[in-house]
């Protein structure tokens, strides 16, 4: 049976490896429509959490398999058409993620001065399509709506002393505009309360240790927690005693500065039940100055408490502010169901509903959440619904089909030029030694052209 996996983030390799290690006879090709693969975890992945682009090794194992192939610099869609991968393959399985983000829809969000989450992670993370973002970081306070990891990664990686990104794989040129920010105030905002909070106790903790930052959080916005946690599951209960303790005491440092009467160094804090109404325009129109956000009271509680305006607001000065609300899937071909209302494929168990012998994985199954463990389990389930078709007789295999033979030719009557792994290997090579120079682990080369000159093409 020939399979092939569009997208080549967690969903796709881990797609593919499931199929690869419980079919001894499969063949899965997978497409990427830039000339890298990886995804998230080379894109979405802070770059001070190098532990988490470990997986990387695992990927690099399933491409070198025999029975594995990588086709980079091929967007499906446009480059070939799902109908035609159907042709190609027995199955067709769509993992290619959230691509798009979610909007606050307010007046003012297309200021100068406000960006989206994703394009300012992926400008910090080398993504192509983002390297000419140039967020103006010239204010002191930014404020970034959203609880999430997502939301804490941004905060810290504004406020990290520049020695620690210096050691990451973060882009040249963000490090260049990170050591020339004013930013030394960072707000994270969210519509309801402490205990529905979306970010893990592991990067909170990380936040209060930032080196040269301080938490701010309001001991007011955490009374009677303690007992309302008391039998909450253990992770939200331990979050939550760990805001409160944060929130209550005093670090020695602080009482230090006041009593020298020093400045405060660079801080950040939570700011709960906000919702963004408005971004405001500064005097002459042109760019962000402050937010005004409706305060909310919770209806109902734990995670499925709703936060409600109470009709009175506030208003907040910074000058940068960051959309951190989620990403959302496009849909990617006509041919292929799409739920628009929640940005994803109607699908049973990673079967799309309606078309037999195609398969979706991922965030564009299930919604762009969880962490990279979540994709996986995700991943396996659907690789299972491809290995029970294939063994249950659901898929026919008697046509046999030609898989890349075909694709291959499509793509050349179209002028594409696909880009392998052993290509790949190249152009990380470049990275490594690129970065090696200059004291870090790689230098992403975020100009996809300069990708495909290294190579050849």
């Amino acid at each position: 049976p020939r399979v092939c996996v569009v997208g080549s983030g967690p969903a796709g390799f881990y797609t593919a490896q499931h199929i690869l290690k419980h079919h001894s006879r499969a063949l899965v090709d997978i497409y990427e429509k830039l000339p890298v693969p990886f995804g998230l975890v080379r894109f979405g992945v802070a770059p001070d959490h190098p532990e988490v682009k470990n997986v990387i090794n695992t990927f690099t194992q399933t491409a070198h398999s025999e029975r594995c192939a990588y086709y980079g610099n091929v967007t499906v869609g446009r480059d070939v058409t799902v109908p035609e991968l159907q042709q190609a393959y027995h199955a067709v399985v769509l993992s290619y993620g959230a691509e798009d983000n979610r909007v606050l829809g307010i007046p003012g969000e297309n200021l100068p001065g406000v960006y989206t989450a994703r394009a300012f992670v992926g400008w910090y993370n080398g993504l192509p399509e983002n390297r000419d973002l140039k967020p103006d970081l010239s204010c002191e306070t930014a404020l970034i709506v959203g609880h999430g990891n997502v939301a804490l990664d941004i905060a810290r990686i504004l406020l990290s002393p520049l020695q620690l990104l210096r050691k990451t794989d973060i882009t040249d040129s963000s490090l260049a505009a990170l050591a020339c920010s004013k930013v030394k105030r960072v707000w994270l905002v969210g519509r309801r309360g402490p205990l529905q909070v979306a970010f893990t106790i592991k990067e909170l903790r990380e936040m209060i240790n930032l080196p040269g930052a301080r938490a701010v959080l309001d001991p007011a916005d955490f009374t009677g927690l303690e007992s309302a946690v008391k039998d909450a599951p253990r992770p939200r209960k331990r979050l939550t005693e760990l805001m409160i303790k944060t929130a209550l005491e005093k670090p020695v440092e602080v009482q230090a500065a006041a009593a020298a009467g020093a400045a405060a160094p660079r801080e950040w804090g939570l700011k709960f039940q906000r919702s963004p109404q408005e971004v405001l325009p500064s005097a002459d129109g042109r760019r962000a100055r402050g937010i005004r956000m409706a305060l909310t009271c919770l209806e109902g509680s734990g995670d499925s408490a709703k936060a409600i305006p109470t009709g009175d607001v506030e208003e907040l000065e910074c000058g940068l502010v960051l959309s951190s609300i989620g990403y959302r899937s496009l849909p990617l071909d006509p041919a292929v169901p799409f739920d628009s209302q929640r940005g994803v494929i109607p699908n049973n168990s990673g079967r799309v509903q309606g078309v037999p012998g195609l398969y979706c994985s991922g965030w564009v199954k299930r919604g762009p959440t969880g962490v990279i463990i979540t994709t996986m389990n995700d991943s396996f389930d659907t690789a299972q619904s491809v290995l029970e078709d294939l063994q249950g007789g659901v898929l026919d295999l008697s046509p046999s089909r030609e898989g890349f033979g075909l694709v291959e030719s499509i793509l050349r009557s179209r002028g594409v030029c696909p880009v392998s792994f052993s290509d790949w290997e190249k152009i990380d090579a470049a990275e490594v030694a690129r970065g090696k120079a200059a004291g870090k682990p790689r230098e992403k080369i975020v100009d996809p052209a300069e990708m495909l000159q290294i190579i050849g093409h």
